[in-house]
Protein backbone atom coordinates (compact mmCIF):
# COMPACT_ATOMS: atom_id res chain seq x y z
CA UNK A 1 0.00 0.00 0.00
CA UNK A 2 1.45 3.45 -0.87
CA UNK A 3 2.13 5.84 1.70
CA UNK A 4 -0.56 8.30 0.13
CA UNK A 5 -3.09 5.49 -0.10
CA UNK A 6 -5.92 5.84 2.47
CA UNK A 7 -5.61 3.96 6.03
CA UNK A 8 -7.49 0.54 5.37
CA UNK A 9 -9.42 -1.02 8.73
CA UNK A 10 -11.12 -4.57 8.41
CA UNK A 11 -13.56 -3.53 10.90
CA UNK A 12 -14.49 -0.39 8.89
CA UNK A 13 -14.67 -2.55 5.41
CA UNK A 14 -16.98 -4.86 7.62
CA UNK A 15 -18.99 -1.69 8.25
CA UNK A 16 -19.54 -1.25 5.22
CA UNK A 17 -20.39 -4.39 3.59
CA UNK A 18 -22.94 -5.94 6.63
CA UNK A 19 -24.88 -1.87 5.62
CA UNK A 20 -24.91 -2.55 2.46
CA UNK A 21 -25.88 -6.78 2.59
CA UNK A 22 -28.91 -5.28 4.90
CA UNK A 23 -30.17 -2.52 2.72
CA UNK A 24 -29.90 -4.75 -0.49
CA UNK A 25 -32.28 -7.26 2.08
CA UNK A 26 -34.88 -4.46 3.32
CA UNK A 27 -35.16 -3.56 -0.98
CA UNK A 28 -35.01 -6.61 -2.36
CA UNK A 29 -37.56 -8.98 -0.38
CA UNK A 30 -37.29 -12.67 0.71
CA UNK A 31 -33.87 -13.18 -1.31
CA UNK A 32 -31.50 -12.93 1.93
CA UNK A 33 -29.63 -16.14 0.92
CA UNK A 34 -28.63 -14.83 -2.27
CA UNK A 35 -27.81 -11.73 -1.48
CA UNK A 36 -26.03 -13.56 1.02
CA UNK A 37 -24.06 -15.63 -1.67
CA UNK A 38 -23.71 -12.34 -4.19
CA UNK A 39 -21.76 -10.47 -1.82
CA UNK A 40 -19.61 -13.26 -1.25
CA UNK A 41 -18.93 -13.86 -4.82
CA UNK A 42 -17.85 -9.99 -4.64
CA UNK A 43 -15.70 -10.43 -1.72
CA UNK A 44 -13.88 -13.57 -3.61
CA UNK A 45 -13.76 -11.84 -6.99
CA UNK A 46 -16.10 -14.26 -8.68
CA UNK A 47 -18.94 -14.41 -9.99
CA UNK A 48 -23.06 -15.61 -9.28
CA UNK A 49 -25.71 -16.46 -11.77
CA UNK A 50 -29.14 -16.70 -10.90
CA UNK A 51 -31.99 -18.67 -13.12
CA UNK A 52 -35.82 -18.07 -12.26
CA UNK A 53 -38.39 -17.49 -14.53
CA UNK A 54 -39.25 -13.96 -16.02
CA UNK A 55 -40.70 -10.83 -13.66
CA UNK A 56 -38.61 -12.48 -10.49
CA UNK A 57 -36.44 -9.08 -9.97
CA UNK A 58 -32.84 -10.85 -11.07
CA UNK A 59 -31.91 -7.39 -13.35
CA UNK A 60 -33.33 -5.26 -9.91
CA UNK A 61 -31.46 -6.98 -7.33
CA UNK A 62 -27.98 -6.41 -9.61
CA UNK A 63 -28.59 -3.08 -9.88
CA UNK A 64 -29.32 -2.42 -5.81
CA UNK A 65 -25.94 -4.94 -5.41
CA UNK A 66 -24.13 -2.60 -7.43
CA UNK A 67 -25.28 0.76 -6.83
CA UNK A 68 -23.76 0.04 -2.98
CA UNK A 69 -20.63 0.58 -4.48
CA UNK A 70 -18.87 3.92 -5.82
CA UNK A 71 -15.43 4.70 -8.27
CA UNK A 72 -16.49 1.41 -10.18
CA UNK A 73 -17.73 1.20 -14.13
CA UNK A 74 -21.40 -0.93 -14.36
CA UNK A 75 -21.28 -2.55 -17.83
CA UNK A 76 -25.72 -4.13 -18.58
CA UNK A 77 -26.41 -5.88 -21.60
CA UNK A 78 -29.51 -8.09 -22.85
CA UNK A 79 -27.87 -11.05 -24.05
CA UNK A 80 -29.60 -12.10 -27.35
CA UNK A 81 -28.40 -14.95 -30.42
CA UNK A 82 -27.74 -12.13 -32.93
CA UNK A 83 -25.44 -10.64 -30.69
CA UNK A 84 -21.45 -10.54 -31.67
CA UNK A 85 -18.41 -10.37 -29.15
CA UNK A 86 -17.97 -6.64 -29.79
CA UNK A 87 -20.87 -6.41 -27.87
CA UNK A 88 -19.28 -6.92 -24.80
CA UNK A 89 -15.66 -5.97 -25.86
CA UNK A 90 -16.34 -2.74 -27.84
CA UNK A 91 -16.23 -2.20 -31.60
CA UNK A 92 -14.36 -2.94 -34.16
CA UNK A 93 -11.17 -0.11 -34.41
CA UNK A 94 -11.67 1.30 -38.22
CA UNK A 95 -8.07 2.05 -38.19
CA UNK A 96 -6.63 -0.86 -36.65
CA UNK A 97 -9.17 -2.66 -39.43
CA UNK A 98 -7.79 -0.53 -42.36
CA UNK A 99 -4.44 -2.63 -41.62
CA UNK A 100 -6.06 -5.97 -41.40
CA UNK A 101 -5.48 -5.83 -37.94
CA UNK A 102 -8.82 -7.01 -35.63
CA UNK A 103 -8.82 -5.32 -32.63
CA UNK A 104 -11.88 -4.04 -30.47
CA UNK A 105 -12.09 -0.53 -28.83
CA UNK A 106 -12.28 -1.36 -25.63
CA UNK A 107 -14.12 2.07 -24.17
CA UNK A 108 -16.96 1.39 -22.07
CA UNK A 109 -17.24 -2.58 -22.69
CA UNK A 110 -17.18 -5.22 -20.38
CA UNK A 111 -13.08 -4.71 -20.69
CA UNK A 112 -12.81 -1.85 -18.82
CA UNK A 113 -15.49 -2.11 -16.27
CA UNK A 114 -15.28 -3.53 -12.47
CA UNK A 115 -19.01 -4.93 -12.39
CA UNK A 116 -21.33 -6.57 -15.31
CA UNK A 117 -25.00 -7.62 -15.35
CA UNK A 118 -25.27 -9.94 -18.10
CA UNK A 119 -29.50 -11.09 -18.60
CA UNK A 120 -30.58 -14.07 -20.48
CA UNK A 121 -27.19 -14.90 -20.84
CA UNK A 122 -28.04 -18.12 -22.25
CA UNK A 123 -29.81 -16.96 -25.21
CA UNK A 124 -26.02 -15.52 -26.59
CA UNK A 125 -24.17 -17.88 -29.04
CA UNK A 126 -21.42 -19.78 -28.51
CA UNK A 127 -19.05 -17.91 -30.38
CA UNK A 128 -19.63 -15.12 -27.55
CA UNK A 129 -19.87 -17.15 -24.91
CA UNK A 130 -16.74 -18.72 -26.02
CA UNK A 131 -15.17 -15.50 -26.57
CA UNK A 132 -16.38 -14.44 -22.77
CA UNK A 133 -14.52 -17.30 -21.00
CA UNK A 134 -11.42 -16.33 -20.81
CA UNK A 135 -12.26 -12.60 -19.43
CA UNK A 136 -14.73 -14.26 -17.16
CA UNK A 137 -11.89 -16.26 -15.90
CA UNK A 138 -8.46 -14.73 -16.64
CA UNK A 139 -9.42 -11.13 -16.36
CA UNK A 140 -8.41 -10.64 -20.08
CA UNK A 141 -9.50 -9.95 -24.07
CA UNK A 142 -7.68 -12.43 -26.00
CA UNK A 143 -9.19 -12.56 -29.51
CA UNK A 144 -6.73 -12.96 -32.03
CA UNK A 145 -3.66 -10.54 -31.65
CA UNK A 146 -5.90 -8.31 -28.59
CA UNK A 147 -4.54 -9.23 -25.67
CA UNK A 148 -5.14 -6.80 -22.84
CA UNK A 149 -6.10 -7.25 -19.25
CA UNK A 150 -9.62 -6.76 -18.26
CA UNK A 151 -10.27 -4.83 -15.10
CA UNK A 152 -13.81 -6.99 -14.30
CA UNK A 153 -13.97 -7.81 -10.56
CA UNK A 154 -17.58 -9.73 -10.79
CA UNK A 155 -20.06 -10.41 -12.93
CA UNK A 156 -23.60 -11.41 -12.06
CA UNK A 157 -25.45 -13.14 -14.89
CA UNK A 158 -29.23 -14.15 -15.38
CA UNK A 159 -31.37 -16.85 -16.95
CA UNK A 160 -34.96 -18.05 -17.52
CA UNK A 161 -33.53 -21.50 -18.78
CA UNK A 162 -30.22 -23.65 -18.71
CA UNK A 163 -28.66 -24.47 -22.14
CA UNK A 164 -26.31 -28.08 -21.97
CA UNK A 165 -23.48 -28.15 -24.39
CA UNK A 166 -19.45 -28.28 -23.92
CA UNK A 167 -19.22 -24.69 -24.09
CA UNK A 168 -22.19 -23.91 -22.05
CA UNK A 169 -20.51 -26.28 -19.41
CA UNK A 170 -17.29 -24.76 -19.59
CA UNK A 171 -19.43 -21.43 -19.04
CA UNK A 172 -21.25 -22.58 -15.78
CA UNK A 173 -17.99 -23.38 -14.49
CA UNK A 174 -17.25 -20.04 -14.16
CA UNK A 175 -19.81 -18.74 -12.55
CA UNK A 176 -19.17 -21.19 -9.71
CA UNK A 177 -21.93 -19.14 -7.53
CA UNK A 178 -25.46 -20.39 -8.87
CA UNK A 179 -28.86 -19.58 -7.44
CA UNK A 180 -32.37 -20.56 -8.18
CA UNK A 181 -35.38 -17.94 -7.34
CA UNK A 182 -38.46 -19.84 -6.64
CA UNK A 183 -40.95 -17.18 -6.93
CA UNK A 184 -42.86 -16.49 -3.51
CA UNK A 185 -46.51 -16.86 -2.97
CA UNK A 186 -47.21 -16.36 0.38
CA UNK A 187 -49.66 -13.36 1.17
CA UNK A 188 -46.80 -11.61 3.52
CA UNK A 189 -43.91 -11.69 1.22
CA UNK A 190 -46.38 -10.74 -1.94
CA UNK A 191 -47.60 -7.58 0.50
CA UNK A 192 -44.32 -6.62 1.32
CA UNK A 193 -43.29 -6.83 -2.72
CA UNK A 194 -45.89 -4.37 -3.78
CA UNK A 195 -45.53 -2.33 -0.64
CA UNK A 196 -41.31 -1.55 -1.68
CA UNK A 197 -42.57 -1.17 -5.27
CA UNK A 198 -45.34 1.38 -4.45
CA UNK A 199 -41.94 3.30 -2.42
CA UNK A 200 -39.43 2.58 -5.25
CA UNK A 201 -41.05 2.38 -8.59
CA UNK A 202 -39.28 -0.53 -9.14
CA UNK A 203 -35.53 1.12 -8.88
CA UNK A 204 -32.83 0.74 -7.38
CA UNK A 205 -32.89 2.64 -3.27
CA UNK A 206 -29.54 5.25 -3.41
CA UNK A 207 -27.65 4.43 -0.14
CA UNK A 208 -27.26 6.77 2.45
CA UNK A 209 -22.90 5.64 2.66
CA UNK A 210 -21.58 3.74 -0.35
CA UNK A 211 -18.86 1.69 -0.32
CA UNK A 212 -15.49 2.98 -2.45
CA UNK A 213 -14.32 0.28 -4.86
CA UNK A 214 -10.72 0.39 -3.31
CA UNK A 215 -11.96 -0.94 0.27
CA UNK A 216 -13.53 -3.45 -1.75
CA UNK A 217 -10.52 -4.44 -3.90
CA UNK A 218 -8.76 -4.11 -0.14
CA UNK A 219 -10.82 -6.38 1.47
CA UNK A 220 -11.07 -8.88 -1.61
CA UNK A 221 -7.13 -9.22 -1.12
CA UNK A 222 -7.50 -9.82 2.72
CA UNK A 223 -9.86 -12.88 1.09
CA UNK A 224 -7.79 -14.42 -1.47
CA UNK A 225 -4.31 -14.10 1.04
CA UNK A 226 -2.63 -11.56 -0.93
CA UNK A 227 -2.54 -8.67 1.14
CA UNK A 228 0.87 -7.81 2.98
CA UNK A 229 -1.21 -5.81 5.73
CA UNK A 230 -3.97 -8.04 7.02
CA UNK A 231 -4.26 -11.95 6.43
CA UNK A 232 -7.36 -14.92 7.89
CA UNK A 233 -5.60 -17.29 8.94
CA UNK A 234 -7.30 -21.17 8.17
CA UNK A 235 -5.85 -23.69 10.80
CA UNK A 236 -4.48 -27.05 8.78
CA UNK A 237 -7.35 -29.29 10.71
CA UNK A 238 -9.89 -26.94 9.32
CA UNK A 239 -8.42 -27.20 5.92
CA UNK A 240 -8.63 -30.82 6.12
CA UNK A 241 -12.09 -31.14 7.63
CA UNK A 242 -13.05 -29.16 4.86
CA UNK A 243 -11.69 -31.22 2.43
CA UNK A 244 -13.36 -34.25 3.70
CA UNK A 245 -16.72 -32.94 3.68
CA UNK A 246 -16.72 -31.43 0.30
CA UNK A 247 -15.67 -35.28 -0.56
CA UNK A 248 -18.47 -36.57 1.05
CA UNK A 249 -20.68 -34.30 -0.79
CA UNK A 250 -19.87 -35.08 -3.75
CA UNK A 251 -19.79 -38.81 -3.53
CA UNK A 252 -23.03 -38.67 -2.38
CA UNK A 253 -24.64 -36.42 -5.01
CA UNK A 254 -23.24 -38.92 -7.09
CA UNK A 255 -24.89 -41.34 -5.69
CA UNK A 256 -28.21 -39.77 -5.26
CA UNK A 257 -28.38 -39.04 -9.48
CA UNK A 258 -27.05 -42.77 -10.12
CA UNK A 259 -30.22 -44.02 -8.00
CA UNK A 260 -32.47 -41.49 -9.58
CA UNK A 261 -31.16 -41.07 -13.20
CA UNK A 262 -34.86 -40.01 -14.25
CA UNK A 263 -35.16 -36.88 -11.97
CA UNK A 264 -31.39 -35.72 -13.62
CA UNK A 265 -32.12 -36.63 -17.23
CA UNK A 266 -29.44 -33.76 -18.04
CA UNK A 267 -26.60 -34.98 -15.72
CA UNK A 268 -24.43 -37.86 -16.05
CA UNK A 269 -22.52 -36.99 -12.95
CA UNK A 270 -21.78 -34.20 -10.00
CA UNK A 271 -18.54 -32.70 -10.61
CA UNK A 272 -16.92 -30.22 -8.57
CA UNK A 273 -13.83 -28.93 -10.78
CA UNK A 274 -10.24 -28.18 -9.58
CA UNK A 275 -11.32 -24.82 -10.07
CA UNK A 276 -13.84 -24.25 -8.02
CA UNK A 277 -12.56 -27.04 -5.08
CA UNK A 278 -9.73 -24.28 -4.63
CA UNK A 279 -12.67 -21.84 -4.09
CA UNK A 280 -13.42 -23.32 -0.85
CA UNK A 281 -10.46 -21.69 1.32
CA UNK A 282 -11.57 -18.18 -0.32
CA UNK A 283 -15.38 -19.03 0.91
CA UNK A 284 -14.06 -19.62 4.64
CA UNK A 285 -12.20 -16.53 4.77
CA UNK A 286 -15.37 -14.60 3.81
CA UNK A 287 -17.74 -16.19 6.24
CA UNK A 288 -14.71 -15.79 9.13
CA UNK A 289 -14.66 -12.16 8.03
CA UNK A 290 -18.46 -11.82 7.58
CA UNK A 291 -18.51 -12.69 11.42
CA UNK A 292 -15.88 -10.29 12.50
CA UNK A 293 -13.31 -13.05 12.83
CA UNK A 294 -9.99 -13.09 11.73
CA UNK A 295 -8.87 -17.15 11.73
CA UNK A 296 -11.25 -19.73 10.46
CA UNK A 297 -13.13 -22.07 12.89
CA UNK A 298 -14.34 -25.70 12.34
CA UNK A 299 -18.20 -24.57 12.11
CA UNK A 300 -17.76 -22.31 9.53
CA UNK A 301 -17.16 -25.10 7.10
CA UNK A 302 -20.82 -25.66 7.56
CA UNK A 303 -21.32 -22.47 4.85
CA UNK A 304 -19.95 -24.11 2.07
CA UNK A 305 -23.00 -24.61 0.84
CA UNK A 306 -23.40 -21.82 -0.41
CA UNK A 307 -20.16 -22.62 -2.75
CA UNK A 308 -21.31 -26.35 -3.48
CA UNK A 309 -25.48 -26.25 -4.12
CA UNK A 310 -27.06 -24.16 -5.88
CA UNK A 311 -29.18 -21.45 -3.33
CA UNK A 312 -32.72 -21.88 -3.44
CA UNK A 313 -32.91 -25.87 -4.21
CA UNK A 314 -33.58 -26.91 -0.33
CA UNK A 315 -32.43 -30.11 -1.16
CA UNK A 316 -29.00 -30.04 -2.00
CA UNK A 317 -28.29 -27.67 1.08
CA UNK A 318 -29.54 -30.36 3.44
CA UNK A 319 -27.74 -32.92 1.50
CA UNK A 320 -24.57 -30.86 2.61
CA UNK A 321 -25.56 -29.58 6.20
CA UNK A 322 -25.93 -34.04 6.66
CA UNK A 323 -22.42 -34.56 5.34
CA UNK A 324 -21.00 -31.75 7.37
CA UNK A 325 -22.90 -32.63 10.76
CA UNK A 326 -21.61 -36.74 9.98
CA UNK A 327 -17.83 -35.81 9.21
CA UNK A 328 -17.71 -33.34 12.44
CA UNK A 329 -19.52 -35.73 14.81
CA UNK A 330 -17.34 -38.72 13.31
CA UNK A 331 -13.88 -36.74 14.01
CA UNK A 332 -15.44 -34.52 17.25
CA UNK A 333 -16.25 -38.09 18.73
CA UNK A 334 -13.06 -39.44 17.80
CA UNK A 335 -10.98 -36.26 19.26
CA UNK A 336 -9.32 -36.59 15.79
CA UNK A 337 -8.88 -32.59 15.24
CA UNK A 338 -6.43 -32.56 17.45
CA UNK A 339 -4.45 -35.65 15.89
CA UNK A 340 -5.32 -34.24 12.45
CA UNK A 341 -3.67 -31.25 13.65
CA UNK A 342 -0.03 -33.16 14.73
CA UNK A 343 -0.21 -35.28 11.34
CA UNK A 344 -0.63 -31.71 9.18
CA UNK A 345 1.69 -30.12 11.42
CA UNK A 346 4.59 -33.23 10.55
CA UNK A 347 3.43 -33.38 7.13
CA UNK A 348 4.56 -29.83 6.68
CA UNK A 349 7.83 -30.34 8.58
CA UNK A 350 8.40 -33.23 6.09
CA UNK A 351 7.09 -30.78 2.85
CA UNK A 352 9.69 -28.63 3.93
CA UNK A 353 12.69 -31.10 4.23
CA UNK A 354 11.82 -32.36 0.57
CA UNK A 355 12.13 -28.58 -0.26
CA UNK A 356 16.12 -28.28 1.66
CA UNK A 357 17.20 -31.73 1.59
CA UNK A 358 20.57 -30.95 2.39
CA UNK A 359 18.91 -30.70 6.24
CA UNK A 360 19.33 -34.25 6.12
CA UNK A 361 22.78 -33.96 6.64
CA UNK A 362 22.18 -32.13 9.71
CA UNK A 363 20.19 -32.87 13.28
CA UNK A 364 16.49 -32.54 12.04
CA UNK A 365 16.05 -31.18 15.69
CA UNK A 366 17.74 -28.12 15.22
CA UNK A 367 16.04 -27.11 12.64
CA UNK A 368 13.92 -24.17 13.70
CA UNK A 369 10.78 -22.21 12.16
CA UNK A 370 8.68 -25.48 11.52
CA UNK A 371 6.25 -25.59 14.50
CA UNK A 372 4.62 -29.04 15.86
CA UNK A 373 2.86 -29.21 18.78
CA UNK A 374 4.48 -31.85 19.98
CA UNK A 375 7.67 -31.10 18.42
CA UNK A 376 10.06 -33.86 17.14
CA UNK A 377 12.80 -32.01 18.97
CA UNK A 378 11.14 -32.83 22.49
CA UNK A 379 10.27 -36.65 21.20
CA UNK A 380 13.35 -37.63 19.79
CA UNK A 381 14.81 -36.05 23.66
CA UNK A 382 12.19 -38.36 25.26
CA UNK A 383 12.78 -41.46 23.22
CA UNK A 384 15.97 -41.67 21.30
CA UNK A 385 18.13 -39.22 23.40
CA UNK A 386 20.80 -36.67 22.17
CA UNK A 387 20.68 -36.91 18.11
CA UNK A 388 23.48 -36.72 16.06
CA UNK A 389 23.72 -35.73 12.46
CA UNK A 390 23.64 -38.53 10.35
CA UNK A 391 20.86 -39.35 7.94
CA UNK A 392 20.45 -42.81 9.27
CA UNK A 393 19.60 -41.54 12.81
CA UNK A 394 17.40 -38.75 11.31
CA UNK A 395 15.50 -41.42 9.52
CA UNK A 396 14.98 -43.77 12.46
CA UNK A 397 13.81 -40.27 14.48
CA UNK A 398 10.83 -39.73 11.53
CA UNK A 399 9.95 -42.67 11.35
CA UNK A 400 9.65 -43.19 15.04
CA UNK A 401 7.53 -40.61 14.92
CA UNK A 402 5.41 -41.35 12.84
CA UNK A 403 4.85 -44.65 14.25
CA UNK A 404 2.88 -42.64 17.14
CA UNK A 405 0.04 -41.50 15.20
CA UNK A 406 -2.55 -44.01 15.51
CA UNK A 407 -5.26 -43.26 12.68
CA UNK A 408 -8.77 -42.58 14.69
CA UNK A 409 -10.97 -42.43 10.85
CA UNK A 410 -10.22 -44.53 8.23
CA UNK A 411 -9.54 -41.01 6.06
CA UNK A 412 -6.38 -39.89 7.98
CA UNK A 413 -5.54 -43.85 7.59
CA UNK A 414 -5.52 -43.09 4.16
CA UNK A 415 -3.31 -39.85 4.65
CA UNK A 416 -1.05 -41.43 6.78
CA UNK A 417 -0.17 -44.47 4.47
CA UNK A 418 0.68 -41.51 2.09
CA UNK A 419 2.59 -39.77 4.57
CA UNK A 420 4.27 -43.55 4.72
CA UNK A 421 5.48 -43.11 1.65
CA UNK A 422 7.23 -39.76 1.79
CA UNK A 423 9.32 -40.51 4.21
CA UNK A 424 10.55 -43.66 2.45
CA UNK A 425 11.04 -41.41 -0.94
CA UNK A 426 12.85 -38.84 1.53
CA UNK A 427 15.74 -41.28 2.06
CA UNK A 428 15.00 -43.78 -0.88
CA UNK A 429 14.63 -40.97 -3.93
CA UNK A 430 13.62 -42.89 -6.40
CA UNK A 431 11.97 -46.01 -4.77
CA UNK A 432 8.51 -46.82 -4.26
CA UNK A 433 6.93 -48.38 -1.35
CA UNK A 434 3.64 -50.02 -1.97
CA UNK A 435 1.15 -50.24 1.23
Amino acid sequence: MSASAPSYHPEQALELILEAIELVNRRIINRREVIDQIFSAMLMREHALIQSRTGAAKSLLAQQVFSMFEGANVFMVQASKEQQPDTYFGGLDIEELKKGRIMHNTTDSLVESEFGFIDEIFDANDYTLRALLTTLNERALVLGVQQVPARVHSVIAATNYLRVSEITEALLDRFIFKALFIPAKEPYTQYQIAQRYLSHKGKPTPPERRIPYAVLQRTTDVIKGFDTEFSISIPLEVIFFANSVIRYYETQKNRLIKENPQQHPHLKDFYISPRTYSRAMDMLRVVAFLHGRMEVVPEDVENLWYLYTVVGIHEERDMFSKCYNSIYKQLSSARAFEQIRKILEFQEFIEHIKRNPELLKRPITEIEGQPLRRTIKEWARETLGISDASVEHNRRLLEGYFKTFEPSTEEIADFLRIQQRDIHELFHPGMHIYT
